[in-house]
């Protein structure tokens, strides 16, 4: 993968999503996550709703402007982590704020193959891209994304997305092969063979490799 810069290559995550102008103040929103958030050196912490996230007036910004007034939550994701193992997608868009230097490696739900009814992704249409610290970036629906990376240290970032996302799988009775990939709820995911998430019984629907920094990573020069 070669890693693009969200904010010197506009144009090739422009099928993925947007830089947020700077008339987003997240200055205390970092400072939260910097100041009351913890980041594992061994592994991620996702956590959906944090109130002093949402207690921020930048919270009620993004809520009326990005969102369009609809009811949010703003968590955070962070820790430690260079491999892809899984990808998701949501209805509705979702606004990311680094705190730190992070890629993300990102996919498009376009390019999911069905198979005699199972889905599946090549890995090596995913793209990666460096999130500087104090970027906020938006994702659109059809982008499917993961847990932050990184090649060196922990991270911490800011997750806001529609209420409720990320919490407890409804309750359905699978009518179509899409339910089949529902996670959770508004969580739509495809877990590659090797990642925990397969083990933990994930619908396996990435094929290739399992992509990782150390490894796979092509940082032009």
């Amino acid at each position: 993968m070669i890693l693009h810069n969200v904010l010197t290559e506009p144009e090739a995550f422009a099928p993925y999503g947007r830089v947020l102008p700077d008339d987003y103040d997240f200055s205390q929103l970092i400072g939260v996550l910097n100041e009351n958030t913890d980041a594992p050196a061994d592994g991620v912490v996702y956590v959906p709703s944090f109130d002093k996230l949402e207690g921020l007036p930048v919270f009620l910004d993004l809520r009326d402007r990005i969102f369009g007034g609809l009811t949010i939550q703003a968590g955070y994701c962070n820790g430690t982590n260079t491999t892809l193992n899984a990808l998701e997608c949501h209805r509705g868009i979702e606004v990311l704020v680094a705190a730190d230097d992070i890629v993300l490696m990102l996919g498009k739900k376009q390019n999911i193959e069905m198979n005699d009814g199972d889905y599946a992704l090549d890995t090596s249409t995913i793209e990666a891209f460096l999130v500087p610290a104090g970027t906020a970036v938006l994702y659109y629906e059809t982008t499917m994304h993961y847990a932050p990376a990184t090649t060196r240290g922990s991270f911490r970032t800011a997750i806001v997305l529609v209420e409720g996302t990320n919490t407890d799988k409804p309750l359905i009775h699978p009518g179509n092969e899409e339910d089949r990939i529902l996670w959770a709820r508004n969580k739509w995911l495809l877990a590659h063979p090797d990642s925990p998430e397969a083990a933990e019984g994930a619908y396996v629907g990435l094929k290739g490799k399992n992509l990782d920094l150390n490894e796979d990573l092509t940082i032009p020069a």
